[in-house]
């Protein structure tokens, strides 16, 4: 029998575990989305450098002793938001969604952001069940150890009060 889903700040010790699905996750949303320049620099190997840096930002989602999932937040801007796709389907996703909103809010925004792909249909109908609105196309500024590309991305918000 599985265990009740918990949400917890991430750790040292989830870095490998966020890395695998935010590599996997990045890959199945964003191939043939965004530039080719890109690719290189978004190989397994940057995901497990980028996510040790991003502990004190992340919060993970466990289900049986592992992470499911993960949020990641800069400000108002829910950056990373990624299950692993495993768990597509359970209602997980949404479950970290709202983690995402409850503690942009408890950190006083008024308003949440994300970014999403253009291409990442399934990913916008998700946001757009949740809630949010399709604020329209904006150039997302990916940085890179190759230096910043533009990525066409749609600017998802929701008012929190």
């Amino acid at each position: 029998m599985s265990s009740q889903p918990s949400l917890r700040p991430g750790t040292d010790a989830d870095a490998s575990a966020v890395a695998r699905i935010w590599h996997a996750g990045w890959r199945d949303g964003h191939l043939g989305s965004v530039p080719d320049e890109l690719l290189p620099d978004r190989d397994e190997a940057s995901f497990i450098e980028r996510a040790p840096l991003r502990v004190a930002d992340t919060t993970v989602l466990e289900v049986d002793g592992e992470v499911a999932g993960f949020i990641m937040l800069l400000g108002d801007e829910a950056d990373q938001v990624y299950l692993d796709a495993k768990h597509r389907g359970s209602g997980l996703a949404a479950l970290l969604l709202a983690e995402a909103e409850r503690q942009i809010a408890a950190a006083g925004h008024d308003v949440a952001w994300l970014a999403v792909v253009a291409g990442n249909a399934r990913a916008r109908r998700f946001y757009e069940r949740s809630g949010w609105t399709d604020a329209g196309l904006f150039s997302y500024k990916a940085e890179t150890r190759g230096g910043t590309f533009d990525v066409p991305c749609h600017r998802y918000e929701k008012a929190l009060r």
